[in-house]
């Protein structure tokens, strides 16, 4: 029976609330100390190149598709983000293939790039909402492809650059690369996680709920729309560089719309309320086409099909999915009572 106050408030439910939130707090601390030790410990056990390369591709994905994450938080869906991944990237290659520049300074030299032009165009196309911007977006992508196309003394053109050496001859190694991805991956996706959980991010996500009451309340809503997606691009070109370096290889066809909206599905997927939506996305979007590589006929229609039963069905996304069991789970016990 639960107790009353004086007021007449129950004393039940706010006790078990108060008693599930350490418990909730403990039960994500230790899941994210478990998941910390076995990124590190894995490869000291498993010797697999192809596990490496899946690992690797897998850490750098999550990068883009978090930083992705801050813009959508914003409350826009930009289909420009492969753009700011090639300009990393095709800065990052020159700088260390022509000028001998450490592969340090090519990756941070390559996200200023990213960051200045997002820069430049952020506080015109940011003042756009809904299908203007996403079509601004689609558009601005799509010149900024057929710049690497036409620039071929900067970047191959059509063909690309070949022979990227790796950053140096120690992470010629699949495992010592997979290390420098782990750490570069938790630096972003940490900084990511850092602006959401302070002022900013509580500013964010009022923008998002109302934009026109948030500006009304005082919070400058152009400004932290602009360092979002100044952020967000310069991040996305931070990782370009470290994935030109992986692959050896960049073209413009890896920084196609195609690419863009690979990122969106990754979040739409893992859900777009939470960090950890474009993590569990970034995962299932890269491990699932693997897994049907023995149903080459049949893998789109396949992977299609599963994209379109988990959106159907998990409207939050993969990060919903617990939120989801416990709600089902309440409403056969409910009908299980008489």
């Amino acid at each position: 029976m639960a107790q009353q106050t004086g007021d007449g408030m129950t004393q039940g439910p706010a006790l078990a609330l108060a008693l599930r939130a350490p418990r909730s707090r403990a039960i994500k601390y230790g899941l994210s100390v478990a998941a910390a030790v076995f990124l590190l410990v894995w490869p000291l056990f498993v010797h697999d190149r192809f596990l490496y390369h899946m690992a690797i591709t897998l850490l750098l994905a999550a990068i883009g598709a978090s930083s992705l994450h801050l813009i959508i938080r914003t409350g826009h869906v930009s289909l420009c983000h492969a753009a700011f991944l090639g300009v990393g990237a095709y800065i990052c290659v020159n700088l260390v293939m022509r000028l001998k520049l450490p592969f340090a300074v090519g990756i941070l030299a390559g996200a200023g790039g990213a960051a200045l032009l997002a820069l430049a165009i952020g506080p015109i196309i940011l003042r756009l909402t809904g299908k203007y911007f996403v079509l601004v977006t689609f558009l601005f992508g799509e010149i900024v492809r057929m710049v690497f196309v036409d620039w071929q003394s900067l970047t191959g053109g059509a063909n690309g650059i070949l022979e990227i050496p790796p950053p140096s001859p120690f992470f010629a190694d699949p495992q010592h690369y997979y290390y420098l991805a782990l750490a570069l991956s938790a630096l972003c996706v940490g900084l990511c996680a850092r602006i959401l959980t302070s002022e900013i991010g509580r500013a964010i996500d009022s923008i998002r709920e109302g934009e026109q009451l948030a500006e009304c309340a005082g919070v400058p809503v152009i400004r932290i729309k602009v360092m979002v997606f100044v952020i967000a691009c310069g991040l996305v070109g931070f990782e370009g560089g470290v994935q030109a370096h992986y692959s050896h290889y960049v073209s413009p066809q890896a920084y196609s719309i195609t690419e863009s909206l690979n990122f969106i599905i990754i979040n739409v997927i893992g859900g777009m309320t939470s960090l950890v939506g474009p993590l569990l996305g970034t995962g299932f979007i890269v491990i699932t086409p693997e897994l049907l590589r023995g149903y080459v006929e049949l893998q789109q229609i396949i992977f299609g099909a599963i994209l379109i039963l988990v959106m159907a069905f998990l409207p939050g996304g993969l990060a919903g999915l617990g939120g989801r069991v416990q709600w089902l789970m309440g409403r056969a016990r409910g009908a299980m009572r008489p």
